[in-house]
């Protein structure tokens, strides 16, 4: 019996040595550090020894043993303080317990402490606090019902003699429990920033594991096509050691199912299958990096738009698909773990928004998730599970995913999100509901996709995704250093989730050209034999909309962390600098082309300064010295369009995008002057005055003034000026128009000349969302034209209307008497009036549109002096005429010929008269 009691004794010592280590691996956990709090577990009696500051008594506090409560949970140890809120008075209680540190390194902290207690009116609130940095008082929410409050905090300096802990109120009779006051650091590295090329500033917090990952999938394909990469010495040499010295830890690489077609032809995008997985996995553990196994389970890019299911799979029914799911899954991962690749995690899906392996149901996703996620688990319980999504920018998508996920029970570690730049909102909002994912559901949370461009320029001839004029914000510049700022930003926004923040991913920084933009049909022979372009033409038989109209090579080639050649970018050391910081000579980074628009006849004057932006962040201003000849000749032709071009101090280029318009005729076109007595207001059915010459530069287009429209009953007014002394000609008229909330809405730009009304119609969009109707080729004849527009819509309508601009475009020629055009179009009974505007069925037609000829010119019998004004409705974009109607001209041409044949017949006799003699 003794011995049996013996060995049983050394089986559970042996139990409880082991199970430490048996334990499911947490992602990015940190190893136990000092704590700088003295006595933070109340062990001993700090009445005695005075380890602890107790002030502004309002409360008994005591030291109190966990022995003296038989139905207490303890939390730790076997002491802790217990306080109850006197009864006196009615006013609310408090005391504080704090400590003083003599002295923290600069580094980034978190301060801790469980508590429990009271609820109800006996509710204990707790506040912690170092030195000025504190957080909301959290309350206690019942007896044995602990809870942690955190406090995260960084010092950018050594800092001596920190006052910190905690202020507990509560009303009389409130109680509760404080025990495990904890201050740790987080990361207390001081260096000094290095020497580099590029400035890029410290992220304060980051962890030693904290993932410094890219994704370089496509990179056998383009090795394949005879791409070479080099190190910083200019040697070629692996990419992933240049990688590995660079900073990266982590490789991510996706896998497709079947990226080929029945005759073994790749759909690009590195045709990343199984195989070139293992490839880039053992290259990536020979190098230290782990991977991350990205699967699709599609045969080419699964995305929030296309989530096709392999072709193997397509008539599965959902149970065998679930199937499908699992065995690919486990079998793939085996294969991959057998070939000796370290494999740290494994993503289930790409950017699965709202669809997955061909299922849009959210019942079905989950089981489906589930089934990878089983399946990893089986491999090795060690490897993370990760799910990845995108569109952060979406109000409330994420917690709405997250929310799903815990109630369909998704068993995963790692919520992922794709986070580019331009595309996706700001960083702030990124940690915003990365951390609410962490708090709320305990997942740890990454960045699987980042990228930023670092030139305009094309690399292979393939357009790129960015940078574009519009869609897009493009906060940082469009150079190397902006790029190193733009992931450099991205990691300190999720080290900003906390320690649920683990890691990002840069997004194919090696995808640069085959080669150069010059030789785009030997680009694409590569593309197609190698898949290194985006995809190929073979994969218009599974993705025929977009890769089947798209194909062809890479379009973020300006956004790789090495050159068009192969060579690292300095950015790409980004990945080290963020660690200890980095500094560089100081430069200008960015100047940013101006643009200038005057009207014909006014004085030109390009700007003797400039701001400049430096590649340390900082701004300032710069001499420029302008092309004056360019200048002075743009001034001298006139009417168009100009790039003129400047050399700042240093010897960096500068261009002025120079327009000059035509005179603008309206008078006070963007009431920025105090006289507006040229303008007239009328509002329709005697309904009260709802406009207003408003001061307000956020709602004008330009200066400070516009016309402001409101009311919450209807909108109806007119706002128009007539302009005398014209020249006879064609004309132009715009305005622009912006606001909102209008119902049932009427608007228009309208003018009148010579009886003749023309008309666009126009509408609002949003705030500062700007519409801009024109009218092309208003007739003036006899110089004088009325200008206006015309808004109506239902209550509730806002908005406001600015710069108005009328001006010439063509000359008219031809003078004709008031009776010759009478005599010579003369209107039929048949025509209309000018007022149709349908054709009876319910369908608008261009009014008027039998007395309108081509590109927007009147017919002359648009000019008859009619009681009415016919209504000619405008389109955009028509040529612009340079001489009078067709008519006209015939009558011009007829009176050549008779003066010619006229002269003809007189030289005849006369010669005959000659020959005669």
């Amino acid at each position: 019996m003794k011995i049996f009691k013996l060995v049983l004794s050394v089986l559970i010592a042996l139990m409880i040595i082991i199970s430490p280590f048996s334990v499911h691996k947490s992602v990015g956990m940190a190893a136990v550090q000092e704590n700088y709090i003295i006595n933070g577990g109340f062990e001993s009696n700090f009445w005695d020894d005075g380890t602890w500051q107790v002030d502004n008594l309002n409360a008994d506090v005591q030291y109190f043993a966990y022995s003296a409560d038989t139905w207490i949970d303890v939390d730790e140890g076997e002491h802790a303080i217990n306080y109850w809120m006197k009864e006196e008075g009615s006013e609310s209680k408090s005391f504080t317990i704090s400590q003083t540190i003599a002295a923290l390194p600069a580094g980034s902290y978190e301060l801790s402490i469980k508590t429990m207690g009271g609820e109800g009116n006996e509710t204990g609130h707790v506040k912690l606090f170092a030195g000025e940095k504190t957080i909301d008082a959290v309350a206690t929410s019942g007896y044995n019902a602990w809870d942690t409050i955190n406090l995260s905090f960084t010092l950018e300096e050594e800092t001596t003699n920190l006052q910190v802990g905690a202020t507990v109120t509560g009303a009389a009779n409130a109680w509760g429990y404080l025990d495990s006051f904890n201050l740790t650091a987080k990361n207390t590295d001081i260096s000094e920033p290095v020497e580099a090329e590029i400035f890029v500033k410290k992220v304060s917090g980051l962890s030693e594991d904290f993932i410094k990952g890219v994704d370089v999938s496509s990179i056998i394909s383009l090795e394949d096509s005879g791409v070479k990469f080099y190190n910083t010495s200019g040697i070629e040499q692996d990419i992933f050691t240049t990688l590995s010295e660079s900073g990266v830890n982590y490789i991510r690489v996706r896998v497709w199912d079947d990226p080929y077609d029945s005759k073994g032809n790749g759909y690009g995008g590195g045709n990343n299958d199984l195989e070139k997985a293992i490839k880039i996995g053992k290259r990536a553990t020979a190098n230290g990096m782990k991977l991350l196994v990205d699967y699709h389970y599609s045969d080419f890019w699964a995305d929030p738009a296309k989530q096709a299911a392999p072709k193997a799979w397509e008539h599965l029914s959902f149970e065998d698909k679930k199937t499908a799911v699992y065995q690919y899954t486990k079998e793939s991962l085996q294969t991959l773990l057998d070939a000796g690749v370290d494999i740290g995690m494994v993503q289930v899906g790409n950017e699965t928004n709202g669809k997955f392996v061909g299922e849009s149901d959210w019942t079905k996703m989950s089981e489906l998730f589930n089934a990878g996620s089983k399946a990893i688990r089986e491999v090795d319980a060690n490897i993370a599970v990760a799910l990845h999504f995108t569109n952060p920018e979406t109000g409330g998508r994420y917690e709405t995913i997250a929310e799903t996920l815990n109630k369909n029970k998704v068993d995963y570690d790692v919520f992922a999100s794709s986070y580019y730049p331009f595309w996706h909102g700001t960083l702030d909002n990124l940690t915003s509901v990365l951390k609410n994912i962490a708090d709320t559901y305990g997942k740890k949370v990454m960045v699987a996709e980042t990228s930023y461009t670092y030139t305009y320029e094309d690399g292979d001839g393939h357009g790129n995704t960015a940078p574009k004029e519009t869609g897009q914000t493009l906060n940082y510049p469009i150079t190397v250093q902006g790029q190193a700022n733009a992931v450099r930003d991205v990691m300190e926004a999720v080290v900003n989730v906390g320690d649920a923040g683990i890691g990002v991913f840069y997004w194919e920084p090696a995808w640069i050209p085959v080669g150069p933009a010059n030789q785009l049909e030997g680009n694409k022979g590569m593309w197609e034999k190698f898949g290194s372009g985006w995809a190929t033409s073979f994969a218009a038989e599974y993705d025929s909309e977009d890769a089947g109209a798209w194909y062809g090579g890479s379009a973020v080639d300006n956004q790789a962390l090495f050159d068009f050649n192969g060579h690292p970018l300095p950015s790409l050391n980004v990945f080290n600098y963020v660690h200890t910081g980095a500094v560089a000579r100081l430069e200008i980074n960015e100047i940013k082309d101006i643009s200038l628009s005057v009207v014909l006849g006014e004085k030109v004057e390009l700007p003797e300064t400039v701001t400049v932006t430096y590649n340390d962040g900082s701004s300032g201003f710069a001499s420029v010295t302008w092309d004056t000849a360019a200048l002075e000749q743009a001034i001298k032709d006139g009417v168009g369009t100009y790039l003129i071009e400047g050399i700042v101090d240093g010897g960096a280029k500068i261009k002025a995008n120079l327009q000059i318009k035509p005179e603008n005729y309206v008078l006070n076109p963007s009431f920025e002057e105090l006289d507006r007595s040229m303008w007239k207001i009328e509002y329709g059915n005697d309904d009260a005055p709802h406009t207003d010459y408003q001061q307000k530069a956020s709602d004008a287009k330009s200066g400070e003034y516009s016309l402001h429209f409101h009311s919450a009953d209807a909108i109806d007014f007119t706002i128009e000026q007539t302009i005398n002394g014209l020249k006879p000609g064609y004309y132009n008229l715009s305005m622009f128009l912006q606001g909102g909330d209008a119902e049932d809405s009427d608007m228009a730009i309208y003018a009148i000349a010579n009886n003749v009304e023309y008309r666009t119609k126009t509408s609002v969009n949003g705030w500062v969302n700007w519409s801009n109707p024109e009218i092309d080729n208003i007739l003036v004849v006899d110089g004088m034209v009325t200008i206006g527009a015309s808004i109506k819509a239902a209550g509730g309508a806002w908005g406001s209307l600015d710069d108005f601009y009328l001006y010439r475009v063509g000359d008219y020629e031809e003078e004709i008497k008031e009776e010759e055009i009478k005599e010579e179009e003369a209107p039929k009974e048949s025509e209309s009036d000018g007022n149709q505007t349908g054709d009876g069925k319910g369908n608008e037609k261009n009014q008027a549109s039998n007395n309108v000829e081509k590109d927007n010119k009147p017919a002359p019998s648009d000019l008859k002096n009619t009681s009415k004004s016919p209504v000619i409705e405008t389109k955009k974009g028509k040529s612009l005429p340079n001489t009078a109607t067709n008519t006209y001209n015939m009558l011009l041409i007829g009176l050549f010929l008779i003066a010619t044949g006229g002269l003809t017949i007189l030289w005849k006799k006369k010669y005959n008269r000659r020959s005669e003699k």
